[in-house]
C-alpha cells in the first residue's frame, strides 16, 4: 500500500465519522481523511485514487470543501476502465458544475464501443452541460438518438431535454427525432420521448405546431392503448398501468390543446374515457385523474367535459386525504374562471372544508367561497360564515372575520343588511376586526339616517352581551354619544323591531362600564370621555354623573386622557352657554371621498347614502344632523381653530373660544394694505393682497381651472364640512363638528362680505399662487443597454414640492420577451421612496409593448439637495437570468 494514501476505505470513514458524540470530534475526522486524500493527490496515487474521490463526494456531502480534488475526477474519467469511469463521472456530477471545461472527455466517451461508457457520457452531459457544450455535443447527442439500444436511445433523449432547454435555437434539430420517439413501444424511451415534445413545445412555437400536427394522434392512441391494456407486472403500480406514462402523456396534451379547437376536440373522447375508467381508490388513480382535469380545464373542451372534470374535483373533496382534498380546493380555484356554474354546484361541499380541522384546508377553502360569492347567493353564504365564526377556532377568526368584511363590504346592495352583518361580526370577533372595517361602518351608520336609532338599540344590545369585544365597543361608544336621545325616546323604530325601554341612566352606565373596564385601551377610554361629554348635552339630568366621571381622570397617567378629562370638565363648569353647540352631532361623512382616502379600488363598496348632501342656496346653507348654521360667528371661528395651512384673523382679547381652548391665533399678514372692514380677508388669507402686481407674482403661469381648484371661497369653506372624511381617530381627537376633519386639511375661516367669485374674476390667467407648482419638467433616459430603455417623466402635486411623482416606463429593445421583470430602486436617507407595483412582468420584445411602474420620493431636502437615485433590474431572457442596474444622475433640476 502507498504510505501516503489513506488506509480507510469508505465504509470505514462513515462508521467513524457517526461515532463522532461532537461537531469537533467529526471536524478533526475529516481533517485526516483530507490530509490523507491531499497527499495521495500529490503523489499521483492511482491505485487508489476512485476510493479517495468516493470519500472526497462523502466529504462533499457534509458541507466540507473539497475543490482540491475535483480534477482527480477528471483523470478517473479518462482512465479506460468502466469501474473508473463510473466514478469519474458521478464525482463530476457532485462536484463540478456547467463551469468546468470537459466536453473532449465526454466527446470521447459518446464514441465509445461499450454501451454503458456511453451511457455514463450522456448522463452527466444531460446533467451539467452548458449552453456552449450542448452547441458542440448536440450533433453526437441527435446521431445516437437513432441508436438500436433502447437504453442508449432512452438517455440521449434525456440529454437531448438538457441541450433543448439550455439553447432554444437547437429545437428544430430534435422536432423529427422526437416525433419517431413517441411511436417506440419500450416504456422507458417512450416518457423520455414525451418529455422531450413537451420541452420543444416549450421552446417555440414552430416546434409547437410541428408536433401538434404528427404527434397528436399518435398520443391519443397511447393514451387509449395504455389505459385499456391488461395486467403488466412491469409497469403496474397499486392495480394501474404505468400511471408515469399516463401522466406525461395527459401534460404533453395539454401543450398541443391548448388555444386550438381542432386539436382539442380530437382527444375530448379518449379524456372523457380516462376521466370516467381511472379508478379513484387508489393514490395513482388520483394522480392520473388530477392531471385529466388540469388538461380538460387547460384545452378547448366541451362544457360537458368540464362539468365532468369539476364533478371529479367534487368527489375529491369528500376523499379522507388531506392532500387530495387541498389540490381539489385549489384546481377548484382555477376552474371558477372557466366555468363558475359548474363549481357553484359543489358550495355545500366547500363550505363543509371550511369548517375543516386542518389549518391550509381551512385557509383554502375560505378563498375559494369568496370566489364563489356573488349578488345571487352572497346573503346565505354569509349567513353560513358568520354561523360558523360563533364556533370557530380562536387561530381561524381572524381569517375568517377578515373574509367576511371583505364580502360584506364588496356586494352588499342593502344597508340595513349590511349593518346588521357587521353587527353580527362585531359581536362574535370583535377583537379580530380592523380598524379601518369599523371606521367604514361609523360612516355607513352617518348616511343611514333611517336606520340610526334601529342601530343604537342594537348596539346598546350587543353591548350587554359583548362588552369585551374592543371594535363593538367602540362603534357603540360613537353611536351612543352621537344618537343618544335615539336611544331613550325610541325614535326611528323599524317595521318588526321589538320595542324595548332604555333610560338615560342606563345609556351612561354603558359609557361609564367601557369606561372604567380594566382592559380598555386609550382609543376607548377617549372615545368614552367624547360620549359622556355629548350626553351631558343629550341628557340634562345626568349632567352632574357626567361631570364626576370625567373629573375623575384629571390626575390620570395617560396625557391624552389628562387632557380631555381638563378640557372637558373645563367645558362643563364654565362654558354651558357653548357647550350644545360643541357636542352638535357629526356631519355626514361623505363615503367617496372617505373610500379614496382609505384607498379602496371602488367608491361603492359601502351602500350609497340615504342622505341628500347640502345645497348652498345664497348666503344660507342646509346642513343636516344639526350642524349650526354659518351666521352664528362662534361656530364659523370655531371650525378652524386648529389650521395649521394659513394664518386666521386675531379673536378679540375676550373672546371665549380663545379662552377655552387656550389657542394663541396669529394676527393675518397682507402683502398690500391691512385688512379692513371693506377688504376681503380671504385676500389676506391667501397672502395675495388687495391689489395684484404681475412682479409680486411668480412667473409660472397657473389657468383658472388650477386657481378655481386651489382658492376656497366663503361657502366652500363651510359646506366643507359635510364633506370631510374619517380620520383614525374617530369623533376621539377633538369634539363637535369637527372631529372627522383632518386638521391639515381644514379651510381657512373667512368673515368676508364680498363673493368669492369677484376675487376669482379679478385673476388673471398669467397668475400663480405660491406654493403651487405648476413647472413642467421633461422626461429623461435614466437607464439605456442594449435590451432595456428606462424612461422618467415627472409629475408634482400642487402645494408639495418636497414630492415628486416619477412614472418609469420599460421597453424592450431586443427580438426575446424579457419575463419575471423586477425593478428596485435606492435612494440616500434624506429621500423618502415609495414603489407601486408594476403594470406587468413581461415586456414585449422589439419595443412592441412597454410596462410602467409609478415612484413617489420625498425629498426632505427640496432646494438644498437633488435627487439621486440607483436602480437594479432583474428579468429572464430565454429562461437565463439577467441583471442590469446604474446609477440616475440626470435628474431635472427643482425636483
Amino acid at each position: 500500500m502507498n504510505p501516503f494514501s489513506s488506509g480507510t476505505r469508505l465504509r470505514d470513514m462513515i462508521r467513524a465519522i457517526r461515532a463522532c458524540k461532537t461537531a469537533a470530534e467529526e471536524r478533526a475526522v475529516v481533517r485526516k481523511e483530507c490530509a490523507a486524500i491531499r497527499a495521495a493527490i500529490s503523489e499521483n496515487d492511482q491505485d487508489y485514487r476512485h476510493r479517495n474521490l468516493a470519500k472526497l463526494m462523502f466529504i462533499h456531502m457534509l458541507g466540507y470543501p473539497t475543490h482540491f480534488g475535483q480534477m482527480e475526477c477528471l483523470k478517473l474519467i479518462a482512465s479506460s476502465g468502466f469501474p473508473e469511469k463510473r466514478i469519474g463521472y458521478l464525482g463530476l456530477m457532485l462536484l463540478l458544475d456547467e463551469r468546468q471545461e470537459w466536453s473532449g472527455l465526454g466527446l470521447q466517451d459518446l464514441n465509445h464501443s461499450n454501451q454503458y461508457i456511453i451511457g455514463l457520457a450522456l448522463c452527466a452531459l444531460g446533467n451539467i452541460c452548458s449552453a456552449e457544450m450542448a452547441r458542440d455535443l448536440a450533433p453526437e447527442v441527435e446521431r445516437l438518438l437513432q441508436n438500436r439500444d433502447l437504453n442508449i436511445k432512452k438517455k440521449a433523449a434525456l440529454c437531448s431535454i438538457r441541450i433543448v432547454r439550455k439553447v432554444p435555437d437547437l429545437a428544430e434539430n430534435f422536432m423529427s427525432l422526437a416525433t419517431a420517439l413517441v411511436k417506440e413501444k419500450h416504456h422507458g424511451v417512450l416518457i423520455a420521448g414525451v418529455q422531450l415534445c413537451s420541452d420543444l413545445c416549450k421552446a417555440s412555437t414552430e416546434s409547437l405546431e410541428f408536433l401538434r400536427k404528427n404527434c397528436t394522434e399518435v398520443l391519443i392512441r397511447i393514451l387509449r392503448d395504455v389505459s385499456n391494456s391488461p395486467y403488466a407486472p412491469e409497469y403496474d403500480i397499486s392495480g394501474v398501468t404505468d400511471p408515469f406514462l399516463h401522466i406525461r402523456v395527459l401534460k404533453l396534451l395539454r401543450l398541443l390543446g391548448q388555444g386550438d379547437a381542432d386539436a382539442s376536440e380530437s382527444m375530448n373522447d379518449i379524456l372523457a374515457q380516462v376521466a370516467t375508467k381511472t379508478e379513484s381508490n387508489k393514490n395513482a388513480g388520483n394522480a392520473i385523474l388530477y392531471e385529466c382535469v388540469e388538461t380538460i380545464m387547460g384545452i378547448e373542451a366541451t362544457s360537458g367535459l368540464r362539468v365532468l372534470a369539476i364533478n371529479i374535483l367534487g368527489r375529491f373533496l369528500s376523499n379522507r386525504d388531506n392532500n387530495i382534498r387541498y389540490v381539489a380546493l385549489n384546481m377548484l380555484m382555477k376552474a371558477i374562471a372557466v366555468d363558475s356554474q359548474a363549481v357553484q354546484r359543489h358550495k355545500t361541499t366547500i363550505l363543509e372544508c371550511v369548517k375543516d380541522s386542518d389549518a391550509s384546508i381551512r385557509k383554502r377553502a375560505l378563498e375559494l367561497v369568496s370566489l364563489l360569492i356573488s349578488d345571487a347567493n352572497v346573503k346565505p353564504l354569509t349567513k353560513e360564515l358568520v354561523d360558523y365564526l360563533e364556533v370557530s377556532d380562536q387561530e381561524f377568526k381572524g381569517d375568517l372575520t377578515e373574509k367576511i368584511c371583505s364580502i360584506v363590504e364588496r356586494f352588499s346592495s342593502d344597508k340595513l343588511w349590511y349593518i346588521d352583518q357587521m353587527l353580527k361580526v362585531l359581536s362574535e370577533a370583535g377583537n379580530y376586526v380592523k380598524d379601518d372595517v369599523w371606521h367604514a361602518l361609523i360612516v355607513a351608520i352617518s348616511n343611514a339616517p333611517d336606520l340610526q336609532g334601529y342601530i343604537v338599540r342594537s348596539l346598546y344590545k350587543a353591548f350587554q352581551t359583548s362588552s369585551e369585544q374592543v371594535s363593538l365597543v367602540r362603534v357603540a361608544l360613537w353611536c351612543i354619544g352621537e344618537y343618544g336621545e335615539m336611544l331613550v325616546n325610541g325614535a326611528g323604530m323599524l317595521q318588526g323591531e321589538e320595542p324595548m325601554t332604555v333610560t338615560e341612566s342606563d345609556a351612561v352606565d354603558v359609557v361609564e362600564s367601557a369606561l372604567q373596564y380594566h382592559a380598555s385601551d386609550i382609543t376607548s377610554q377617549a372615545m368614552s370621555l367624547v360620549a359622556l361629554l355629548k350626553l351631558s348635552s343629550r341628557y340634562p339630568s345626568t349632567s352632574e354623573r357626567v361631570k364626576d366621571l370625567i373629573i375623575q381622570h384629571k390626575g390620570c397617567l395617560e396625557l391624552e386622557l389628562q387632557q380631555r378629562s381638563i378640557e372637558f370638565s373645563h367645558i362643563l363648569q364654565k362654558h354651558q352657554t357653548i357647550k350644545s353647540s360643541l357636542v352638535e352631532r357629526m356631519p355626514v361623512l361623505d363615503e367617496s371621498v372617505y373610500n379614496e382616502k382609505k384607498g379602496s379600488p371602488s367608491t361603492n363598496s359601502i351602500p350609497a347614502a340615504k342622505a341628500s348632501k347640502p345645497v348652498a342656496t345664497g348666503a344660507s346653507l342646509n346642513l343636516p344632523n344639526g350642524v349650526m348654521k354659518p351666521t352664528t360667528a362662534p361656530i364659523g371661528d370655531l371650525l378652524d381653530l386648529s389650521s395649521d395651512d394659513v394664518p386666521a384673523p386675531k379673536l378679540a382679547t375676550n373672546d371665549f373660544l380663545q379662552d377655552l381652548l387656550g389657542i394663541d391665533l396669529p394676527a393675518a399678514q397682507s402683502s398690500g394694505a391691512a385688512a379692513s372692514g371693506g377688504s376681503d380677508i380671504l385676500l389676506d388669507l391667501l397672502s395675495i393682497g388687495t391689489s395684484f402686481q404681475s412682479d409680486s407674482l411668480p412667473s409660472n403661469n397657473v389657468s383658472n381651472s388650477q386657481l378655481n381648484s386651489s382658492v376656497v371661497s366663503p361657502l366652500d369653506n363651510l359646506s366643507s364640512i359635510t364633506s370631510t372624511s374619517a380620520s383614525l381617530d374617530i369623533g376621539v381627537s377633538t369634539i363637535g363638528p369637527v372631529g372627522l376633519m383632518d386638521q391639515k386639511s381644514r379651510s381657512p375661516p373667512s368673515t368676508a362680505t364680498a363673493p368669492a367669485i369677484d376675487l376669482l374674476d379679478d385673476l388673471s390667467n398669467n397668475m400663480s399662487l405660491p406654493g403651487i407648482e405648476s413647472r413642467d419638467f421633461p422626461t429623461i433616459t435614466a437607464f439605456e443597454s442594449s435590451i432595456l430603455r428606462i424612461l422618467f417623466s415627472f409629475t408634482k402635486q400642487p402645494g408639495r414640492p418636497q414630492v415628486t411623482q416619477i412614472k418609469a416606463t420599460f421597453s424592450n429593445k431586443s427580438f426575446n420577451t424579457c419575463t419575471d421583470f423586477i425593478f428596485q430602486a435606492a435612494v440616500p436617507k434624506f429621500i423618502q421612496l415609495h414603489l407601486d407595483p408594476a403594470s406587468s412582468s413581461t415586456i414585449p420584445p422589439s419595443g412592441n409593448g412597454t410596462i410602467t411602474q409609478t415612484l413617489s420620493v420625498t425629498n426632505s431636502l427640496h432646494g438644498q439637495k437633488a435627487l439621486a437615485m440607483r436602480i437594479r433590474m432583474a428579468y429572464k431572457v430565454n429562461n437565463q437570468d439577467m441583471l442590469d442596474q446604474g446609477q440616475v444622475n440626470n435628474f431635472p433640476s427643482g425636483l
